[in-house]
């Protein structure tokens, strides 16, 4: 199949409206106001919220060397209670979701607007990312609804094939004001023992090759991490001096995948390595399914919002946890202004 690119002027491209999930229209232009501009300005004159780009928070954490919470959530309560955490820790977050998360319960039409009202509530920067993106159509539909970040995961492919679709989705993104996370090495699954496979370990040599083909602005990496949950006991040995090595080769955004169950000090670690993103799924779904099975034990005849209310709360004082851990609290703490005229 042979793609066809077609440039379309900044000003044509305003007055685009994006098809919906039937062919209707948003009635918002393509440049929605989710969508970073340019420079990390917002586009959209109406609607103001503190959705960003991706890219905007994760080049904030690799200058102050710190990391940032990306949580995949599946309905409003674990958006709202991974937003507001952040908004009550000072901190960014970036809310995610993927493919699968989004067929089955996450649908992006019925979340994106939870997604913007919840963003246009705080004071801190929120980021909107698709993850684990590998078919064309749902990366593309993801960009037009507004999604600040895709993630194209390539990494099971073989890396000529990997570079070759990681520009394509780069190049489109960047044309809309979306940021792009690649993958190099494979983070596979915990039950496999993937995570003890060096061979799909990261190559920094091959990593600043694939960075400087693709133009992407962050790097999933593979140094001992795998997705899902590790068997009870088990906590992971990660390869930091690879991590090193990565860091000093790249200095750019790294993204750690299959961050639950790592383990308290190996996150430390591995942010004051250079990672910047930290991927949560696993962990966040426990730490709800905890606070229900509490709530039923303490109390056998609760209703069903009460048990909704405290999977968000026990979700809540997780991700606020987790980022005291990762070093993003308070990072966006002004303090008290002083009038200097007449204001």
């Amino acid at each position: 199949m042979t793609l066809i690119w077609i440039l379309i002027s900044s000003k044509t491209a305003d007055n685009m409206e994006c098809p919906g999930k039937h062919g209707q229209k948003y009635g918002t232009p393509c440049g929605h106001p989710l969508m970073p501009g340019k420079h990390g300005q917002k586009y959209g004159k109406d609607e103001k919220n503190m959705l960003v780009s991706m890219k905007a928070i994760l080049d904030d954490a690799n200058k102050n060397y710190y990391g940032v919470m990306a949580m995949n959530s599946i309905n409003i309560e674990m958006a709202r209670a991974g937003i507001m955490a952040a908004e009550e820790e000072h901190s960014p977050i970036i809310v995610q979701f993927g493919p699968g998360q989004m067929k089955n319960h996450a649908h992006a039409e019925e979340m994106l607007p939870v997604i913007r009202e919840l963003a246009s509530r705080v004071h801190v920067p929120v980021a909107l990312n698709l993850d684990h993106g590998s078919d064309f159509y749902t990366i593309t539909d993801c960009i037009n609804r507004g999604f600040t970040n895709v993630m194209y995961d390539g990494s099971s492919l073989p890396y000529e094939e990997n570079v070759k679709r990681t520009a394509i989705i780069t190049a489109l993104a960047h044309g809309m004001g979306c940021s792009v996370e690649g993958e190099l090495g494979h983070v596979g699954q915990a039950d496999h023992e993937d995570d003890s496979d060096t061979d799909l370990y990261t190559d920094p040599e091959l990593a600043l090759d694939f960075v400087e083909k693709t133009g992407i602005d962050a790097l999933a990496v593979a140094i001992g991490t795998a997705h899902g949950a590790y068997p009870k006991g088990k906590i992971p040995k990660l390869d930091f001096e690879r991590l090193h090595q990565l860091k000093e080769t790249l200095n750019m955004p790294l993204v750690l995948h299959g961050g639950s169950g790592s383990g308290e000090e190996n996150l430390k670690k591995a942010v004051a390595g250079g990672i910047n993103k930290i991927n949560v799924c696993t962990d966040a779904f426990e730490a709800g399914k905890t606070a229900m099975l509490k709530e039923l034990e303490e109390k056998p005849g609760t209703d069903y919002m009460h048990l909704c209310m405290a999977a968000e709360a026990g979700i809540k004082q997780f991700v606020r946890d987790y980022m005291k851990v990762i070093g993003s609290s308070g990072r966006y703490i002004y303090g008290e202004a002083k009038q200097a005229g007449n204001e």
